[in-house]
């Protein structure tokens, strides 16, 4: 934090949890600063202004005041509450995926992303709006890794540099992209993946949204990526994510 007694905030709530006897202990990510975790004073009580506009997934402006150990909130006001994203189940599965691998990518005092801010706000904003929720989270996925510095290798082999040919490949998490059928059958660590699912994450990587949601993949390759984009997300982490198996459960 700088040297400003007070500053304001445009923020989304990725989580809160419980401090102290009535307070609430705030994870946000900021278009000014990053992550940042602030305190929110008496927001369990019963009676605070606060608490309603400090719900995960909010984007919010936030005036907070230099702490002791954290910034203090001291007021809040809703920018955008997406509303549907609490009210829908499935979409609360949904958007906390989208929180929680930005949450575990991003730590405090990395500073300013801001194309990381406009890609979780816009996400947030196609699922409230009732857009295709594969179409919308495999290219947060996608541009996710993008703006993290993981982006995949996906048009050439990354062994041997030959151009990727029309046929089913290999994906090794390890040397980050694609491998060919030559380099990468039998290689410990790489998995199969089909060429359509290839296809569509390519034109993901290359393409804006609104191209992007033009695409119209059959189910089971809508499982293969969802399945490929997890165990990477998995490899990357050197642990498990916890909403996907939120989302099973739902799902069942």
């Amino acid at each position: 934090m700088d040297r400003a007694r007070s500053f304001r905030l445009e923020a989304v709530v990725l989580r809160h949890a419980d401090w102290g006897e009535a307070d609430r202990l705030l994870s946000l990510y900021s278009r000014e600063r990053g992550k940042v975790r602030a305190v929110a004073k008496g927001a369990r009580r019963i009676r605070s202004r606060k608490a309603g506009h400090l719900e995960p997934f909010t984007r919010v402006v936030l005036q907070l005041a230099k702490g002791r150990d954290l910034p203090i909130v001291t007021q809040a006001e809703t920018l955008e509450a997406y509303l549907p994203l609490r009210e829908n189940l499935l979409l609360t599965g949904y958007a906390a995926y989208v929180v929680e691998l930005l949450d575990r990518f991003t730590y405090e005092d990395e500073g300013e992303n801001y194309a990381l801010y406009r890609l979780l706000v816009e996400t947030l904003g196609r699922l409230a709006a009732g857009d295709d929720p594969w179409t919308a989270l495999r290219y947060y996925e996608v541009h996710l890794l993008e703006h993290l510095g993981f982006r995949p290798q996906l048009f050439t082999c990354v062994n041997c540099a030959a151009e990727i040919e029309a046929v089913d490949q290999f994906f090794s998490p390890a040397a980050g992209g694609v491998l060919c059928p030559r380099c990468g059958a039998g290689l410990p660590g790489a998995w199969p993946v089909s060429m359509d699912v290839l296809r569509y994450l390519r034109h993901f990587q290359r393409s804006d949204y609104a191209a992007a949601r033009r695409a119209q993949p059959a189910a089971e390759t809508r499982a293969e990526a969802e399945a490929l984009m997890q165990k990477y997300f998995t490899y990357l982490l050197e642990r498990s994510l916890h909403s996907p198996d939120f989302l099973k459960q739902i799902r069942k």
